[in-house]
């Protein structure tokens, strides 16, 4: 015969197996700030490991007013750039003993709007808004679905410049480009096309002013600026239809992504063109892969880690410093824009 079931194990179960107070129990497992003995510390950690005891999240929630948890709104889990900005904010909700929930909007800012309502009912202790912000009408309903959530007491962060009442963390994607599109003009390049994001998508539209104000500057001048999204077939896709058009040896394509400019190189080598030598790339960001890529990718180092973690921390400080600068970006030039003569 089959022992009948157990129900799962309750506080009172641990409390009871470590021989402690319910009081001291409830201190060790749930997250209070009062000191407690080491021995007794050891004592129900070894309890709840046997019992196999799972501290009730929404319980702590209803308690408190808001869960150990903290929630991050990212566009694609899939892309690199959003994946090292989850692994800083990780990095600082485990110092902070919070657990990091992210959910993922797939660039549709009424998923995002729907989301936000959604994660409202999980009392985050925090809400940070990594995916790229968009202006106009199909933003609608957000900002008040924000307020709601402040109203319960959570606080928001985005990276990027956004409304009032809201901390922001911010990129400087306009002065990064910038100092990106002077800094290949310097290195020789006259012709210039741009592959970019949707009109109306904050991070994209920057980087697009910022570029094009920069190689000006520099002498030279953006021919094309053509638009799809974010993605590495997005990069793929448009740079098809440039080389099938026509794009003169010489010519630099920057993808206002790293993850962008790879779709950019894979569509240049499959038309049995060359990267660099023929057609120069730059991106932005400066992920992992475009260091790792032949030839390296020319692009705008962010601190990605670092971005995610200082966005943790401003959704947890009770005071932020909203004048604090943006992080300090820096052109990294690599062999897909050799010096042309």
């Amino acid at each position: 015969m089959h022992a009948p079931a157990r129900g799962a194990a309750t506080l009172h179960d641990v409390a009871r197996e470590a021989g402690v107070s319910l009081a001291t129990a409830s201190r060790v497992l749930n997250g209070s700030t009062r000191k407690v003995a080491e021995s007794y510390r050891e004592r129900v950690e070894a309890a709840a490991e046997k019992l196999g005891y799972t501290a009730n999240l929404s319980a702590q929630a209803t308690a408190r007013g808001a869960s150990a948890i903290v929630a991050l709104l990212v566009a694609d889990i899939a892309d690199p750039y959003f994946g090292q900005i989850a692994s800083g904010v990780a990095r600082g909700a485990d110092e902070a003993g919070l657990v990091v929930t992210i959910a993922i909007t797939e660039r549709d800012p009424q998923r995002e709007v729907k989301l936000v309502r959604a994660l409202r009912g999980q009392r985050p202790r925090g809400l940070i808004l990594a995916a790229s912000r968009v202006d106009g009408p199909d933003a609608a309903g957000l900002q008040s679905e924000i307020e709601s959530f402040q109203a319960m007491g959570g606080r928001v962060v985005a990276l990027g410049p956004v409304g009032a009442g809201i901390r922001s963390v911010t990129v400087d994607n306009r002065g990064g480009s910038e100092a990106l599109g002077e800094q290949v003009a310097a290195l020789g390049y006259r012709d210039a096309v741009i592959v970019g994001a949707d009109e109306g998508i904050r991070t994209s539209d920057d980087r697009i002013a910022g570029f094009t104000a920069g190689f000006a500057a520099g002498g030279g001048t953006v021919q094309d600026v053509r638009r799809g999204g974010f993605t590495r077939d997005a990069g793929y896709d448009i740079a098809q239809q440039i080389l099938a058009d026509g794009v003169s040896p010489g010519t630099l394509i920057f993808g206002i992504s790293d993850v962008v400019a790879i779709g950019v190189m894979s569509a240049i080598r499959d038309a049995g063109r060359s990267v660099g030598s023929d057609l120069a790339v730059a991106g932005f960001d400066d992920i992992a892969t475009g260091r790792d890529i032949r030839p390296g990718l020319t692009t705008v180092r962010v601190p990605l880690e670092d971005l995610g973690y200082r966005a943790l921390h401003a959704a947890l400080e009770p005071e932020w410093d909203a004048s604090e600068p943006p992080l300090a970006l820096d052109v990294v030039v690599r062999g897909s824009t050799p010096p042309r003569g």
